[in-house]
């Protein structure tokens, strides 16, 4: 593994291995309706989470490789690891239990880990956003927040880990092997753990916040990263849940795939801000996304507008809409390309202004170039141009004397 430092190759191939045995087990499971599955941790949803936590363990070890001194790099391996040991534990037990019942050991323990590795994920990922971008908290007074993700994450290990009684389902028929303290206690000890993950992922959004507004140059281009990527998911987990609360069915696989991207996305965007990799692209790819995210809805709206009125038009000639739709396929494809030429200057006004005024002071020299003649008056178009568009402290213009004949 070019690149990488000893022990940053051992966590990367125990990442894997765990990723590879996940999978199996959970081949070996599908088709297999687990009980009180509501997290969707087994069958399809099971590989989202095996590639979520590839997708941390990948970009951390890259940063501890990279940028030793930056700790989020730990703490994003903390997070995959953490993520492939609980997933690899679930789908053993629930081979064990629900799909070969009695073919394998260790199904009381492995019921039990799940729930300790899984649960303090949350509030890592609150820590690694108020390490972000530096390694550093935003300032000493930050240690608190940092402490309640800590404490949050341990309360809800130690809580789950020495709760006594029987599992959360769907393991809910295994009673807790570690299990030393009383459930009320160890319940109430696991609740203060999640209000605490909340907190301090809600703290680590305010502190991205503040961040974001104080920062300048290389710093913001990795917020902008981040920033576009947060959006992504919240809107991804939006629309989600609306069509989990209106009951749309027959989209449980297609949520379950956009939700796996969507959060491996999230320290992908991490690892490429920190590592800097295509760090000044995302202006091209903010700029991409809004125009074609406004395409789309407005070549949605013509199509849907578009059969709408052509059926209206077109009912007391024919009975089928196969004609309506035709036609509004036809209007949205010769719509598409000055749709989209509008829309793109409409973007670059409102949002990238300096960018759409350099654009058209460029047309505008490249239109009077065509007649001008004296050098003198070139001369001075040009460095006007310069001094309009770049903007720079100094302009000098040097002409080649033409060599003796």
């Amino acid at each position: 593994m070019k690149g990488l430092s000893r022990p940053a190759a051992i966590v990367l191939a125990i990442a894997v291995a765990a990723a590879l045995v996940a999978a199996v087990f959970d081949v070996l499971g599908l088709g297999t309706d687990t009980p009180s599955d509501d997290f969707g941790l087994t069958g399809f949803g099971g590989f989202v989470f095996i590639g979520a936590s590839l997708a941390f363990t990948v970009p951390g070890v890259l940063i501890v490789s990279r940028v030793p001194g930056n700790r989020i790099g730990g703490v994003l391996i903390l997070i995959g690891l953490l993520l492939g040991v609980g997933i690899l534990a679930y789908e053993y037990a629930d081979y064990a239990i629900y799909i070969s019942p009695g073919t394998l050991a260790g199904v009381d323990g492995a019921a039990s880990l799940q729930n300790v590795a899984l649960t303090p994920c949350i509030a890592l990922l609150g820590l690694a956003l108020l390490l972000f971008p530096d390694g550093k908290l935003p300032s000493p007074r930050w240690r608190w927040a940092a402490r309640v993700c800590v404490l949050g994450s341990v309360l809800l290990a130690v809580g789950y880990a020495l709760r006594s009684g029987p599992l959360d389902p769907p393991f809910d028929q295994v009673v807790n092997p570690t299990g030393a303290g009383s459930f009320e206690l160890m319940d109430a000890l696991s609740g203060v753990g999640w209000l605490l993950s909340a907190a301090g992922v809600v703290l680590a959004a305010i502190a991205m916040v503040i961040r974001l507004r104080r920062s300048r140059g290389e710093e913001r281009q990795q917020f902008k990263w981040l920033a576009l990527v947060g959006v992504a998911l919240g809107t991804v987990f939006l629309v989600n849940f609306l069509t989990f609360i209106l009951g749309i069915g027959g989209l449980n696989h297609a949520r379950d795939a956009i939700l796996g991207i969507a959060l491996a996305s999230f320290p992908a965007a991490i690892g490429m801000a920190i590592l800097r990799y295509r760090l000044y692209d995302i202006d091209v790819v903010i700029n991409r996304t809004v125009v074609y995210l406004a395409l789309t809805i407005t070549l949605a709206a013509l199509y849907v507008g578009t059969v709408l009125l052509a059926q209206l038009i077109l009912s007391g000639l024919t009975a089928s809409s196969n004609l309506a739709i035709a036609a509004s396929t036809l209007a949205v494809a010769a719509a598409f390309r000055p749709a989209r030429a509008r829309i793109q200057e409409l973007v670059d006004r409102r949002f990238y202004r300096r960018k759409y005024d350099a654009a058209r002071t460029l047309e505008g020299f490249a239109a009077r170039l065509r007649d001008e003649v004296d050098l003198r008056a070139l001369d001075a178009e040009l460095r006007g141009v310069v001094a309009d568009t770049m903007q720079p402290a100094h302009v000098s213009l040097w002409l080649r004397t033409p060599s003796p004949q």
